[in-house]
């Protein structure tokens, strides 16, 4: 019986775009990554400060994809992710019932489909102006998500005459 080297039985074929003999690790190690790397930048005239748009999509914000936020059409009941309305952008519409969607901002969070007393009270933040966007130092802040803190604040709203907007956003009631 003819038994193979121990050598050739322990090693395999090289995988695509690997150096023969070579592992994993060590390919990582030897390639350098980022800007610097001259397969990644393509030749002496990119090297040079003459980068193509495939070589500045990965470093640079001007190339990223752009942020999305989030829109609520309230008859059906569902939230939407699109990108942030531009200067020449058209009113958005749903997708289930032709009518406009509501831009709430970038920090929402939809309740559950079949939660109507969220969702009744959700347009009622809306109908009074009170968005979902986020501020410098993080979330939109305190929002109702009951109908009966909805209803508290209103009746403070009443009684002071608070503008209903700024109760409703009142994390405590005096």
């Amino acid at each position: 019986m003819n038994a193979a080297p121990p050598e050739e039985a322990t090693t395999s074929p090289p995988r695509r775009g690997m150096p023969a003999k070579e592992g994993p690790a060590r390919w990582r190690q030897e390639r350098p990554v980022g800007r610097r790397d001259p397969a990644f930048a393509g030749g002496p005239a990119q090297r040079a400060g003459n980068l193509s748009s495939q070589a500045l999509c990965r470093f640079y914000p001007s190339r990223m994809a752009h942020g999305k936020t989030s829109y609520v059409c309230l008859p059906c009941r569902a939230s939407y992710k699109q990108p942030y309305p531009g200067h020449h952008d058209h009113d958005r519409v749903c997708p289930r019932c032709a009518e406009p969607l509501i831009h709430v901002g970038s920090a929402f969070a939809a309740p559950r489909r079949r939660d109507t007393a969220a969702w009744r009270a959700l347009s009622v933040l809306l109908h009074a102006g009170v968005r979902f966007h986020k501020s410098c130092c993080g979330g939109p802040g305190y929002r109702p998500r009951t109908l009966s803190e909805v209803r508290e604040r209103m009746a403070y709203a009443r009684a002071t005459g608070e503008p209903f907007a700024q109760a409703l956003v009142r994390r405590v009631l005096p």
